[in-house]
C-alpha cells in the first residue's frame, strides 16, 4: 500500500537555518529514485541542490522559487510504494538483518542528511551507489579525527567542503588531500558548490519600464509608478549581514597615501613586452598584491584576527589574499590560498583565475572562507578613494584608487605622473596607527620602487 513521505528543507552542510529556494527540479506528477535532485537551494553565497531520499511519485510541491524557508519545513510530498527504495528508515526485517550481519552494513549519507545512526542495509547501500551521488557530512555533523583536522588547517581545506568517504561518513586523511588537490587543479569540488551566475540581485532597466508586478523577473518585487521594491535576500543580504557585523565590532582606523605609479607602469609595459609573460595578462593590481605580500613580510603582525570567544589575538603564518570582485548578485571576496608562495607571475595566474571565475559565477564556496586580507580594486569604477570595511575574521583591507595622470615633484620640478591613492583600513584593536602606517608606507615604497620588491622580498 502507498504511502506519503514528506521532504522537508535539511540543513545543506553550512550549519544555518534558513534558505532560498533558487530552483525547483520536479513537480508534481514527477517520479523520483533515491538522490535524484529535487530542488536547488541558497544558503549565504552557496547553492546547493537537495536530493530525494526517498522512490516515488511527487504528489505535491509546497514551495515555490523564491521563497524562503527555516530547515525542517515541507518541501514535497512523494508517494512511496513497498517497491520503491527508502534512504530514511529500514524496515523492521532489514534492522533485523543488519543486527545479524553488522560486517555488511556501512552508512552512507545523503546531500544535506548526514551519517544517520542506524544502519543501512547492505541492498540500500547498493541502491544509493548506484545514484552516483558523493557523500557529504553537514558542518554540524562534521566527523574527522584531530590529525586530519589538523591536515585540512594546514592545506587551507574547509572541511564542510569535503566529500567524506570514511565508514559512517567521517572525513580521512585522503578525503583532504583529495579536496585540496581538486582545488589546485581547478575542479569542482561538489556539485552546487558555486554562486550562480544567471540571476541579478536587482530588475534590469529598474529606472524606466517597470510598471507591474507581472513583469518582474524575481520573486517578490513590486512595482508602481513611483517605486520598486526588491527582496533583500541571498548574497546582497549575507553581505550586508557581514558588513554590519564587521562595522559595528571592529574599531575601524583608515590611513590614506598617493603614489607615485610611473616605475609600475613602466615594468608592467617591460614584461608585457618580454616572452616569458606573452600569455599572461598582468595588470597593477597584481604589481599591488605584490607590494602587499612583500609589506606583510616586514610587518608579520598585521596578519591577524581579533578571537574575542578565547580573549585572543591570532597570528597567522599564512596569507589567504582576498580579492573583492563585484557580481550580477553582489560582492563576494574570493581568496587566493597562500599567496605569499607565490611569485609574480604565478600571483598574476591566480588572479586572472579568479576573476574569470567570479565572472563566470563559478567561484566555489571554499574560496571565501579562511581569508586573512583583502584588497578591494576600486579604481576600475573612475573612483579615487574610498573607506573600505573589513571582512569579518580579517584585520586589513587595502583599497586601490585609480591611476590618474596629476603634477608630482621629481628632483623640484613639478612634472607629470601617473598617480594612485591607497587606503588603508584595518582593526584599531590590534593594529595601532604606527603599523598600520608603516605597512602602508612599505606598500607604496614597493610600487614606486618596484626594485625594492626584490630587495624586501
Amino acid at each position: 500500500m502507498s504511502s506519503i513521505t514528506q521532504i522537508c528543507l535539511t540543513d545543506p552542510g553550512e550549519g544555518l537555518t534558513e534558505a532560498e529556494i533558487i530552483e525547483i527540479k520536479v513537480k508534481e506528477g514527477d517520479r523520483v529514485e533515491i538522490n535524484d535532485p529535487v530542488v536547488t537551494v541558497e544558503t549565504a553565497k552557496s547553492a546547493v541542490e537537495l536530493p530525494s531520499h526517498v522512490a516515488g511519485i511527487v504528489a505535491k510541491v509546497h514551495v515555490k522559487e523564491g521563497d524562503e524557508l527555516n530547515v525542517g519545513e515541507p518541501m514535497f510530498d512523494i508517494e512511496t510504494d513497498p517497491e520503491a527504495g527508502q534512504a530514511s528508515e529500514p524496515d523492521a526485517s532489514e534492522k533485523a538483518d543488519a543486527s545479524e550481519k553488522p560486517e555488511e552494513t556501512e552508512p552512507k549519507t545523503l546531500v544535506g542528511y548526514g551519517a544517520r545512526e542506524t544502519p543501512t542495509p547492505r541492498r540500500k547501500k547498493r541502491a544509493i551507489a548506484q545514484s552516483g551521488a558523493e557523500p557529504q557530512v553537514p558542518i554540524d555533523r562534521i566527523l574527522a579525527k584531530p590529525p586530519v583536522r589538523k591536515l585540512a588547517k594546514d592545506l587551507g581545506v574547509a572541511l564542510h567542503d569535503v566529500l567524506a568517504t570514511g565508514r559512517g561518513g567521517v572525513v580521512t586523511r585522503q578525503d583532504v588531500i583529495a579536496a585540496s588537490q581538486r582545488s589546485l587543479d581547478g575542479a569542482p569540488e561538489q556539485a552546487g558548490s558555486y554562486f550562480p551566475s544567471e540571476e541579478k540581485q536587482a530588475p534590469d532597466n529598474l529606472a524606466g519600464h517597470m510598471k507591474t508586478p507581472k513583469s518582474q523577473p524575481f520573486p517578490g518585487v513590486t512595482s508602481d509608478e513611483e517605486t520598486t521594491r526588491v527582496p533583500i535576500r541571498s548574497v546582497r543580504k549575507r553581505t550586508a549581514e557581514a558588513m554590519v557585523s564587521s562595522a559595528f565590532t571592529a574599531p575601524h582606523v583608515t590611513v590614506f597615501n598617493e603614489v607615485d605609479m610611473t616605475e609600475t607602469l613602466a615594468l608592467l609595459d617591460t614584461l608585457k613586452k618580454s616572452r616569458e609573460w606573452k600569455d599572461v595578462k598582468i595588470s597593477p593590481l597584481v604589481v599591488l598584491a605584490k607590494a602587499l605580500l612583500v609589506a606583510i613580510r616586514r610587518n608579520p603582525e598585521v596578519n591577524a584576527s581579533w578571537d574575542e570567544d578565547n580573549q585572543e589575538i591570532v597570528y597567522k603564518h599564512f596569507v589567504n589574499l582576498g580579492i573583492a570582485a563585484a557580481t550580477p548578485r553582489g560582492l563576494i571576496v574570493p581568496n587566493i590560498k597562500d599567496a605569499h608562495l607565490l611569485t609574480l607571475r604565478e600571483l598574476a595566474v591566480s588572479i586572472n583565475d579568479l576573476a574569470h571565475t567570479a565572472r563566470a559565477g563559478q567561484t566555489p564556496l571554499s574560496a571565501t572562507r579562511n581569508g586573512t586580507i583583502t584588497i578591494t580594486n576600486f579604481g576600475v569604477f573612475g573612483i579615487d578613494s574610498g573607506t573600505p570595511i573589513l571582512n569579518p575574521g580579517e584585520s586589513v583591507i587595502l583599497g586601490f584608487g585609480a591611476i590618474k595622470d596629476k603634477p608630482w615633484v621629481v628632483d623640484g620640478e613639478i612634472v607629470p605622473r601617473k598617480v594612485c591613492s591607497l587606503a588603508l583600513s584595518f582593526d584599531h584593536r590590534l593594529i595601532d596607527g604606527a603599523l598600520g602606517s608603516e605597512l602602508l608606507r612599505d606598500v607604496s615604497a614597493v610600487l614606486e620602487n618596484p626594485s625594492l620588491g626584490l630587495v624586501w622580498g
